[in-house]
């Protein structure tokens, strides 16, 4: 019995090796292809004749085609105000989920659950003729304003996991509240948000991702404004046939780039966003 397990837990760490060098390789050649002096878009070989950092540095150069530091300045702001109206929303309708009971409830619940299995991208069409017609698409600003009330408009039916932390809060907690002459917003925003860091962490973390990869709706929305593109929209812009030879290697470093921001949310809030999940599970 002993040999038998000795020989299953080598075959799990072998297995887990292999598994992981098959996840980082792409990252690798990813880094390892944004330090790349040679230009070009394709290559015989993997590992770089030669290594610089001019790909970073002419990244933040732009021009009127390529502006990086615009497109990264867009997104961000766009991701801002979207994280922050997204997360309002879903917690306001996790704490009524989970604390209220009303006619309709688990009606609403279950057709929040059944829009929730389909994608996204299907309404994409009948979103962009809605803010077309009430003007949002008139100018590049406009179209940013609309790209944060579609990205933090549906927000409130993903509530699920939220919901799960709340209802690990003892209610006994409200009740003493509500005897001490506290509302239900009173309570909603002294007692519980302040229990509830881990789920709100988790809730910021995914609702900042969205916007910051969104590529589909916000090239739909955008059309031609390249002034006002997101930074998704701008990267693959470097892959198109007039720009790929001379920015195929600058695209790279641009992946690297906006990677960063989302490793430091991540490793600043890992326990917070570990503990959300569990919680949510829990509930």
């Amino acid at each position: 019995m002993r040999a038998k397990r000795m020989i299953t837990n080598a075959a799990c760490y072998v297995l887990l090796t292999v598994l992981s060098i098959i996840w980082v390789l792409p990252i690798f050649y990813v880094i390892l292809t944004s330090f790349r002096e040679e230009g070009g878009s394709y290559k015989s070989y993997i590992w770089p004749r030669g290594f610089t950092l001019d790909n970073y540095i002419n990244l933040f150069h732009g021009n009127s085609s390529i502006d990086f530091t615009r497109w990264f300045t867009n997104t961000f702001i766009i991701a801002i105000f979207s994280t922050v109206l997204s997360a309002f929303f879903v917690l306001c309708v996790s704490y009524v989920m989970s604390r209220l009971r009303f006619k309709m409830r688990k009606t609403f619940m279950n057709i929040a659950l059944v829009l929730g299995m389909f994608p996204g991208f299907m309404s994409m069409i009948a979103v962009y003729y809605i803010l077309k017609g009430l003007g949002f698409l008139e100018s590049g600003v406009l179209k940013q304003v609309a790209l944060v009330l579609v990205y933090s408009g549906g927000a409130g039916l993903g509530f699920y996991m939220a919901k799960g932390f709340f209802d690990t809060i003892p209610k006994t907690i409200d009740e003493a509240a509500y005897i001490d002459g506290a509302s239900k917003w009173d309570t909603f925003i002294k007692i519980t948000i302040p229990l509830s860091k881990p789920i709100i962490t988790y809730t910021l973390i995914t609702a900042f991702m969205g916007p910051w990869v969104d590529y589909i709706f916000a090239k739909v929305i955008m059309g031609n404004e390249t002034p006002y593109y997101t930074i998704a929209i701008g990267l693959w812009t470097m892959l198109e046939q007039e720009f790929v030879e001379y920015y195929y290697t600058q695209f790279y470093a641009g992946c690297v780039v906006i990677s960063i921001p989302i490793a430091i949310l991540f490793l600043l809030t890992q326990k917070c966003y570990v503990e959300g999940i569990s919680g949510a599970v829990k509930g």
